[in-house]
Parts: structure tokens; sequence; C-alpha cells
């Protein structure tokens, strides 16, 4: 499947900092233990309705992830998912009277295009479920040569009691469990099943939906097997960062984690599982179930400055819940104007410590809100004339074209100006 151009990423001078994020599993900030090439896996969308601002979040703090990895000296490996064959989007497509597959599509080329006008670093793989399916199907298969898959009718399921860790991820007592996975897509009152919170591997063919031949009979997968068994192709080996929203810790990380674990009889699938914080509007995390959203699209359609929308964005911790206001955006350009002013100036203070700010704060668990507080005083310092001309390395005429590139770089913002 085709991702979407990536924007040009400057080299910095000097070394960037070794990233530290905060992992889920051990529930502290530690580093991230990566060798020469970093991999990623983030989980993506299911292509049923626009990108909302709690995607846009969500892929924003990859994008900083990896800009922080890259700029410490690692190549980067990054995968993204499509879920283009569910539930949630088979039943929108016969809501609206369209074939799943052209629903699938159209969703896919906007989010694609929010993407680019948000200059997201695009995956080097970019897969859909149903390109998947072979792959998918023999990892299913060696879950049931391994014992840890079992029939319920023509269903396929997994054990979770063939995973000794499973738990290890969400670290969440069995009520919690059992909750959630009612409300995420499980089905713990099924008839049948050894665990009530064993998880589907291979639902089989229904009237009037998709399937795909296997040796357990026409179907389709499961939700969680997808993610295991796409990152075990384009990734291999141990995955550094695992990536999504805090509602996919548990089960759907939790459960990616403990399929490709036993497949491989090894551990661990991922280093670190790293969560983005929900995105509330109107006092609600944005949900397409609720349908209190704010979409990128539209924000688009009506010219918002993609600098600025970015800017909105990054004022928050990845790991804080915050709500979205139309303030936000405004504030947004406020300060891409200052910024923009700032660097356009013919000379101003030295710079050579703001680049050294930035990267420490992002460096330090992502901390986007920090890295615009350290720019924002540069620019203040640069708007009011101090320190102009100095002599320093990176200081004068050099200053405001290094202060461009660092933001561009490590911020993803452009600060050239937007041009009709």
């Amino acid at each position: 499947m085709q991702a979407w151009p990536s924007p040009p990423v400057r080299p910095l001078p000097g070394p960037g900092r070794p990233l530290r994020v905060f992992d889920t599993a051990v529930a502290g900030v530690r580093p991230v233990g990566a060798g020469a090439t970093a991999h990623l896996y983030v989980c993506g969308i299911t292509p049923y309705d626009a990108t909302h601002l709690g995607h846009a979040f969500t892929y924003l703090t990859y994008d900083l992830a990896q800009r922080v990895l890259r700029d410490a000296g690692h190549d980067v490996r990054y995968v993204q998912n499509v879920t283009d064959v569910d539930d949630p989007l088979l039943e929108r497509a016969e809501r609206d009277g369209l074939d799943w597959r052209d629903l699938a599509a159209r969703e896919i080329a906007l989010f694609r295009e929010d993407m680019t006008m948000l200059r997201i670093l695009a995956p080097d793989a970019y897969v859909g479920v149903v390109e998947a399916i072979p792959m998918i199907v023999d990892m299913v298969a060696e879950l049931v040569d391994r014992g840890a898959a079992y029939p319920v009718d023509n269903d396929v399921y997994f054990s979770v009691a063939a995973a000794p860790a499973f738990g290890e991820v969400s670290h969440l007592d069995r009520a919690e469990m059992l909750t959630l996975c009612a409300e995420r897509g499980g089905d713990p009152g099924r008839a049948g099943k050894k665990d009530p919170l064993d998880p589907l591997l291979w639902r089989a063919e229904r009237p009037g939906e998709p399937s795909w031949p296997s040796p357990f009979g026409p179907g389709r997968p499961g939700w969680h097997i997808e993610c295991s068994a796409i990152a075990r192709h384009h990734l291999g080996g141990v995955v550094d960062i695992q990536g999504g929203g805090t509602d996919l810790t548990f089960p759907h990380h939790e459960c990616s984690a403990a399929h490709a674990e036993v497949a491989a009889a090894a551990r661990p699938f991922a280093r670190s599982y790293v969560h983005t914080a929900m995105v509330s509007l109107d006092g609600h995390k944005m949900s397409k179930s609720r349908g209190n959203l704010e979409f990128v699209s539209r924000l688009r359609r009506v010219g918002a400055d993609p600098g600025a929308l970015r800017l909105a964005l990054l004022d928050h911790r990845h790991t804080d819940d915050w709500e979205w206001t139309a303030p936000l955006l405004t504030a947004g350009e406020r300060r891409i104007d200052r910024w923009r002013a700032a660097v356009a100036l013919p000379a101003g203070p030295d710079a050579t410590p703001l680049l050294a700010a930035v990267r420490e704060r992002l460096a330090d668990d992502l901390d986007a809100p920090g890295a615009l507080a350290a720019v924002d005083s540069w620019v203040g310092a640069a708007l009011a004339g101090s320190g102009a001309g100095t002599g320093v390395a990176g200081a004068g005429g050099e200053a405001p074209a290094l202060v461009s590139r660092l933001v561009d770089t490590l911020l993803g913002v452009d600060l050239e100006p937007v041009r009709p």
C-alpha cells in the first residue's frame, strides 16, 4: 500500500541526544534501547471515517520520536498498518450503501492528504490487512501448531493461558481486563471459549462478509493478530517502540504482544510501549461512536495554516489527556507568525544554546511544550533585538537560518511564509 510523501529532514550540526520515553509496561521513563536502526511499529487507522485531531496527535507523537532518533544518529525503520477490513468498516459501508473497499480507499486517500498537510514522516512500510492476509494466515497456523489456539465452532481463538507474560504490558487486574475486553471489540461472554479473555485469531466466513481461504476454512483475521504478523514480517526480531493511543494498551497491544511472543517462543515483542493520551472535545474523548470530532480535513478546507495546527498539537505532552478548543489554533497562528517574523530578521541571538535546549527537551520523553517554550524565548529575544551580531558562532546572521532549520528538522514546522 502506498504511503504519503515524507517532508525532507535536514541534518543539524553536532550530535543529537538519546531518546528516553515513558514506557507503559514499566510505568516509567527509560532509554529507547535501539541499535543502529531503530524499529518502530505504530497501529494505524480503521478507514471508515476521516482523520480527527486525536489521530493527528497520535501520529505526530511518533513523528517526533522518529526525528529525535534520526538526530541522535539512528536509521529508522517505521511500519504502520491499516485495518482495511474489520467490523466497524463493514458496518459503516452497509449503513451508507457503499462497497467496503471503496469506503476504505476513500478514507485512506484522505488520511494520506491529512498526514501530508501535517508534515508527518511517512512509514517505510504502510501495510493494509488485506494485502497481509497470507502472512497473518501463516502466523495463525504457527499458533495452532504450538497448541496456543483452538476452535470454537468454525472460528479460531488464541489461548491466553499459553502466554505466561500476558498482562505485563497493561498491568490490569482481571476485572479491568474483562470490562475493557467487552468495550473494545472482544467477546468475553461467548460460549465455548476456554477463557473469556481469549481473543479471536480467525473469524470464519459469515454470509455477506468478505473472506479469504485458509487452512482453518474461509474467513478473515481477528484484530490483534494483524499487527503481530505485520510487525514481525516487516521488522523481524524485537520492536524498539510499539506505539498507539492509550486506548490500545488493552486488549490490542497486550494481545498482539502475546501472539508474537508465543509464535516466536521469545520475549519481548517490544522493548518500549509508548502510548499517546486522548484528545477530548466538548468534555469527552474524541470518538467516532460519539461523533464529537474535529477533522483535519475540515481545518484544511477552511484554510488553517499547517504549521499553526502542528504547533497547536505540539503544545501538549503526549502522556497527558487534553481538550481541543478553537482558541488553541488561534494561539498556534500567533506563535508561528512570531517565529516567522524572528527568522526573517537579518541577525539574531546565538542559536546554539537553543539547539541544545530543544534537543534536550525532545529527548526527555518528547517534551514538545518545553521545546516550544525554548524557541519562544529565542524569538522574544530576537524580536527585541537582543544579542544580534555578537560574533559568536551561531549568532548574528547565522542564527535565524539555524533556528529555521532546527524548527523544521526537530519539530517538523516549516517557517517559510505560507503562499496562496
